[in-house]
């Protein structure tokens, strides 16, 4: 079976959900919405959201906030309002999202003098928020970092451990190639954490920095990649700069065999 292969560009233009119906003519079969910006699900621009779903055979998933977001602040005034936010994105997003990818916590200045603490409030707000979520029907998919400092989930044992500590039934993990890819621990990652992948990011880099290229044009080798995960039947979200580039990484995956 070929892999089902969505599309999602944090910078999409003045109007974000229009190129939707391009995406199906380029190959696509979903689309993850940022709730940043001019993509974020709204009052005003649901019932929009809600036609496209109901006019395309297009699968949509949500990319939680992560702009000025951190699961892992100390601050309670700032955590409270983290939730809320995150619980209403979950709200406008029930019956058309069943995933919600969202970030782990970082090491704030006074996260990093407490670093343990900070550690127990990341795992404490994916709690409450995944709590949210299950209300909905929404799977909350743990997205693992690249080679940041300061960041939790840059490695295999910390996605395992937050997931294992949150012990909800619908959590798992956003494995993102490329992320995995600059940390040197892609092969680590496939090994560890392909029972609790519910969902994929693919996009390429050089190992060295978070270049979100388009396929074939880093050091990543993507059959070998799906190989790796057959039998996986989630979907593989390209992360893409725009339109074109989601155009190049179809044009890759059908000519390498791969769709």
């Amino acid at each position: 079976m070929s892999p089902a292969i969505g599309f999602s560009a944090r910078a999409s233009g003045e109007k974000p959900l229009e190129w939707a119906y391009e995406l199906e003519e380029m190959g696509y079969s979903a689309i993850e919405l940022v709730q940043e910006g001019k993509q974020k699900i709204t009052a005003e621009n649901i019932d929009r959201v809600q036609q496209i779903k109901d006019t395309t055979n297009l699968t949509f998933t949500i990319h939680l906030p992560f702009s000025d977001i951190n699961l892992a602040t100390l601050n309670p005034g700032i955590h409270k309002e983290i939730v809320r936010q995150m619980g209403h994105c979950l709200h406008m997003a029930s019956g058309l999202a069943e995933i919600a990818v969202i970030h782990p916590g970082y090491l704030s200045p006074e996260g990093a003098l407490y670093p343990e603490k900070a550690w127990d409030n990341t795992i404490g707000s994916l709690k409450e928020i995944s709590t949210i979520a299950e209300d909905k029907g929404i799977i909350i998919a743990l997205e693992n970092m690249p080679d940041m400092p300061h960041i939790f989930g840059k490695y295999p044992a910390e996605i395992l451990e937050i997931i294992e500590k949150v012990d909800t039934d619908n959590i798992g993990m956003t494995l993102d190639i490329g992320h995995a890819n600059t940390m040197g621990l892609l092969d680590e990652f496939l090994d560890s954490c392909r029972e609790v992948m519910v969902h994929s990011h693919i996009h390429d880099n050089h190992e060295k920095r978070d270049e979100h290229l388009p396929l074939g044009k880093g050091c990543i080798d993507w059959k070998k990649v799906f190989d790796r995960v057959d039998g996986y039947e989630g979907l593989f979200i390209t992360e893409m700069k725009n339109l074109e580039n989601g155009t190049e990484c179809m044009d890759y995956l059908k000519s390498n065999l791969i769709l």
